[in-house]
């Protein structure tokens, strides 16, 4: 026995990724090695205490996850126990073997039938639905191998575990399902990506979008904002549903995040945020294996929503201790290790996992039904070092990457995403949408942004060389409208009541203000304006005030501030 790691002989007619229980206690347990009659399992749970000859006995399960009404509004550990029922059972600190049953056998769920006797149903036909919550529609469909007639619906209130719906030859369902949590749902098909999941966040919204159904890759070190800005993501992405993976987090963000989140109001529809949220507690003190179970427990709850329609986030925080519980039991195993001693299989564990994210035909009769998952998972290279394993094995699968700079979050500019390093793959398929939903002249305005940065780059280096009053008048107001657009425009702040949160419509209409007065700026110097009277131009100020202002005077400020502009600096072509 070695930490969470034991072996046991004896089990015959045990298989791969069995879950066995462990010890006096019942401790849960998988296993990840079969040698003979030698078996090794990993548990999730902390082994002290446990000896040898302690009984080991299988379970012929394997690690899966239970789907049904109850998911939305819950807080789970890594392997799906429910965390506010076991402290009740158990107080404040969950004793080995806990156990409590993953969805409320109790409460009743009000079961409306979309089928009706004699009608065919096989896999995906909808059987009915369930109000989960005011936002959610909990849609029951048959699970993979179920085929049959309708021979009786029953309507009404109902637990998950009693039959909803019978078939001829006496088949019950109900509206309790598993699933392996190592076994990705299957659809029909993959779909493009051409719609942006909007975060509310200006710098990703607008430099660096990610798709629905895309994933993004979030590497920062100690302290630039990675937590920050999943959970601000959480709070605010247009998604139908989010599943947050606290994967090794310590216990007092974590902490923050379940206190935080039963508090917030859901932007869009105006309901508390847990209405559409499903939390996944694994904190640092828990124990390390369960972290590698977690992030795919989380994707198999999303994939389960994604099958009703819905869009769904994953937000995983973070996949390096994730790789460091890997590499803790692969050195465990006595495996050899690959590069800074984690396992030769690093990539494809991240590939599995990355991978399930997508937009989808779903499977069932109605071929058009379509759902999406996004995973965006955050990265925490030792010392902020994005050469590492995890960082690279990582950008492998993105198609959106968003790298954190310490020095940015050293000068308090938040979110700390470095628009020199950062990208998104999927920007060009995500236009069409932008054009037409947010501005015809989206494209004009992204590409103004991204060339004054760039200008701003490379000046950088020559200022630091000669100095700032050695260089043109025009460099001069260049640099001035950089630092415009970063403080004004790209920082954002998570707590502000106006800042934190905004819309796409707002940004367009905050970009445009923008680019409309630094394009005032350059046409002044270009006409010959002293620098002081545009360095020092009146409205400057309240042009980085303008995204305090609330959506109700937005537009009024926006119109006093061109007209001040054009006063200021006078008539030019922009």
């Amino acid at each position: 026995m070695a930490g969470p790691t034991v072996q046991a002989r004896g089990l015959s007619g045990c298989f791969m990724n069995e879950i066995a229980r462990v010890g006096p206690w019942g401790l849960t347990g998988e296993i990840i090695r079969i040698e003979g009659d030698l078996a090794t399992i990993q548990v999730y749970e902390e082994t002290v205490g446990l000896k040898v000859g302690d009984p080991v006995r299988t379970t012929g399960e394997l690690l899966s996850v239970e789907l049904g009404p109850g998911l939305v509004g819950e807080i789970f550990d890594g392997i799906q126990r429910p965390l506010p029922r076991l402290s009740a059972l158990s107080g404040d600190f969950i004793q080995k073997g806990a156990e409590a049953k993953r969805l409320d056998r109790e409460r009743l769920w009000s079961f409306e039938a979309r089928v009706k006797k004699g009608d065919l149903v096989e896999w995906g036909t909808i059987l009915g639905a369930v109000k989960e919550t005011p936002r959610i529609s909990h849609l029951v469909f048959a699970a993979k191998g179920v085929r049959g007639l309708v021979d009786e619906v029953r309507e009404g209130d109902f637990a998950v575990t009693e039959p909803v719906v019978i078939l001829e030859g006496g088949e019950t369902i109900t509206m309790r399902q598993k699933w392996n949590v190592r076994e990705p749902r299957p659809v029909r098909g993959r779909l493009p990506l051409e719609t942006p999941l909007l975060t509310g966040q200006r710098t990703v919204d607008t430099l660096f979008p990610i798709a629905e159904g895309g994933t993004a890759v979030i590497p920062g070190g100690f302290g630039s904002g990675k937590t920050v800005i999943e959970q601000t993501i959480a709070k605010y992405a247009s998604a139908d549903l989010i599943v947050y993976i606290g994967c090794g987090e310590r216990g007092n963000e974590m902490a923050d995040t379940l206190s935080q989140f039963p508090r917030l109001t859901d932007p869009y529809a105006g309901r508390p945020l847990m209405e559409r949220t499903i939390l996944i507690a694994n904190t640092s003190n828990m124990p390390v294996a369960a972290r590698e179970a977690s992030i795919f427990t989380g994707v198999t709850i999303a994939e389960y929503y994604r099958d009703m329609g819905y869009r769904v986030a994953v937000l995983a925080d973070s996949t390096s201790r994730w790789a460091e519980a890997l590499r803790e039991i692969s050195s465990r195993l006595e495996e050899i290790p690959g590069e800074e001693g984690y396992p030769t299989y690093l990539a494809s564990r991240l590939s599995a996992f990355y991978e399930r994210a997508g937009r989808f035909l779903l499977i069932g009769p109605d071929e058009k039904r379509t759902g999406s998952v996004t995973i965006i998972g955050a990265v925490s290279p030792p010392g902020g070092d994005f050469s590492e394993p995890v960082t690279q094995a990582s950008l492998q699968m993105a198609s959106t990457f968003w790298a954190l700079d310490t020095d940015l979050a050293n000068q308090r500019h938040f979110p700390a995403i470095n628009w020199r390093m950062s990208f998104s793959l999927t920007y060009p398929s995500l236009l069409k949408w932008y054009r037409q939903l947010a501005s015809s002249e989206w494209s004009s305005l992204v590409r103004e942004v991204h060339e004054v940065l760039q200008q701003e780059e490379d000046l950088a280096e020559i200022v630091r060389i000669i100095g700032l009053d050695s260089v043109a008048d025009r460099e001069r107001v260049l640099l001035e409208a950089a630092r415009m657009l970063r403080e004004g425009y790209l920082r954002q702040s998570a707590v502000h009541p106006v800042d934190a949160y905004c819309s796409i419509r707002r940004q367009v209409k905050l970009l445009s203000t923008f680019v409309f007065c630094t394009g005032r700026m350059f046409a002044a110097a270009e006409r010959g304006l002293p620098l002081d009277l545009i360095l020092g131009a009146p409205p400057l100020e309240a042009l980085l005030r303008l995204k305090e202002v609330c959506d109700e005077d937005l537009d009024v400020r926006i119109a006093e501030l061109r007209r001040d502009f054009s006063t200021s600096l006078g008539a030019g072509v922009v």
